[in-house]
């Protein structure tokens, strides 16, 4: 039986925490729950304290999704497996992160996550993007899958993902300072390292986004940033367009069924998330100041 540590990043809560501890309570029984806040000045900490978790405590300067995610790496030292949540990533049943957790039984699964499902008030447009990452079928994926899968072998995310402690230590664990992509960034180490990635459709959260037009240029611009910054991932996986290609297709498919009048609407987002996107993949010659204003993080930028 692996020891397994939980570690919830979180900045003032909000309106889902209280759902959010009542869900994960009874599934996360047995386990080592971390709640690492950034200094929330709601009552995010009071109400994890109630909950019998652990705190601890940085402030919002130091917070970066990929070292903050390594702090958490070392800090639960006696765990053999972490697992990650966000703060709005909702449990969707008691034996959920069990099931992902079971995927380490097989020994060369350095890193798994699970199936992201929309909230109830997810607009059509963000139930696709649910759907189309995170699909029904399970699946475990390897270096051999490169060529097939392209940079998509590399996937994961952190708002429901669970790593195999020293493994994605000794692969070199998570950057220290990213814009965003963190969790793909602990992905292809471990692929480089000979590990493999499961996904487990069966262990579910509710977890989307209803993003707005000019949050979704702001996502794509950091996507494009940190492809820039990393540019060895997309040199060795292979680049983003592609799959880009495949979304659209599936998206204005999906839509056409489902919500045709929000076509144009997905139609004006490809192009805003595009040229989000190109402008991240420029950005050394951006002045930080315009970086600050199109970025969704701009503390990223000092």
């Amino acid at each position: 039986m692996n020891s397994v540590g939980l570690c919830v990043p979180t900045l003032n809560a909000g309106a889902f925490w209280h759902e959010w501890i009542a869900r994960a309570t009874p599934a996360a029984t047995g386990f080592r729950v971390l709640i690492l806040d950034s200094s929330s000045d709601d009552e995010t900490v009071a109400i994890a304290q109630q909950a019998g978790f652990e705190i601890l405590h940085i402030s919002r300067q130091e917070f970066n999704h990929g070292g903050t995610r390594q702090l958490a790496l070392h800090y639960l030292s006696d765990c053999d497996i972490v697992l990650f949540l966000t703060q709005d990533a909702l449990v969707a049943t008691p034996d959920s992160l069990a099931e992902l957790i079971s995927v380490f039984e097989d020994p060369v699964v350095g890193a798994a996550f699970g199936r992201q499902l929309p909230h109830q008030d997810a607009t059509a447009i963000a139930t696709h993007a649910r759907l189309f990452n995170y699909p029904s079928t399970s699946r475990v994926v390897s270096q051999a899958d490169i060529p097939r899968l392209g940079i998509k072998t590399a996937f994961l995310s952190n708002s429901f993902a669970a790593y195999r402690r020293q493994a994605l230590i000794d692969a070199g664990g998570f950057p220290d300072n990213v814009i965003l992509s963190e969790d793909m960034m602990a992905g292809a180490r471990l692929l480089e390292h000979g590990w493999k990635l499961a996904y487990n459709a069966e262990a579910c959260v509710y977890h989307s986004h209803n993003y707005s037009i000019r949050e979704e240029f702001k996502r794509y611009f950091d996507i494009g940033v940190f492809h820039a910054q990393e540019a060895w991932l997309t040199k060795w996986l292979g680049s983003a367009e592609g799959e880009g290609m495949r979304f659209i297709r599936s998206e204005a498919s999906y839509l056409l069924r489902h919500a045709p009048l929000t076509l144009p609407s997905a139609l004006l987002r490809t192009f805003v998330k595009y040229l989000g996107y190109r402008l991240g993949r420029y950005e050394k010659q951006l002045p930080t100041r315009l970086k600050k204003k199109l970025s969704m993080y701009p503390q990223f930028w000092g």
